[in-house]
């Protein structure tokens, strides 16, 4: 299994999510975060009003997928987050060696 974290422009999230889940991946986290990055390039980009140190709202993205999608879901994120403009994200693949369900303590059957 793999993991996905993808940082995107808050305003493609919707879009984003709308086409994963279309294409068969329904169990997304969504949170709202903030960032550095290449702020003096980006004339969207606005100084932080809780963060001194950051200077960009940004969406991350969290799913877990098997090995053979991961493909599938960068391609969805890419081409639906992209607005050709500096700052419109990044997205990380890492392995998965484990999971657990909280309830019950059983290792998931990845």
């Amino acid at each position: 299994m793999k993991e996905i974290k993808a940082f995107v422009r808050p305003n493609k999230v919707n879009e984003i999510v709308h086409h994963l889940k279309d294409a068969g991946f329904e169990n997304i986290t969504i949170s709202v975060a903030e960032g550095t990055g290449q702020f003096q390039d980006d004339k969207k980009a606005f100084v932080s009003q809780k963060f001194s140190i950051t200077d960009s709202e940004i969406a991350k993205l969290e799913l877990v997928v098997k090995k053979k999608n991961v493909d599938t879901v960068v391609s969805i994120i890419s081409a639906c987050g992209k607005t050709a403009n500096p700052g419109d994200g990044i997205i990380y693949v890492s392995d998965v060696e484990k999971a657990f369900r909280v309830k019950t303590g059983l290792k998931n059957g990845f």
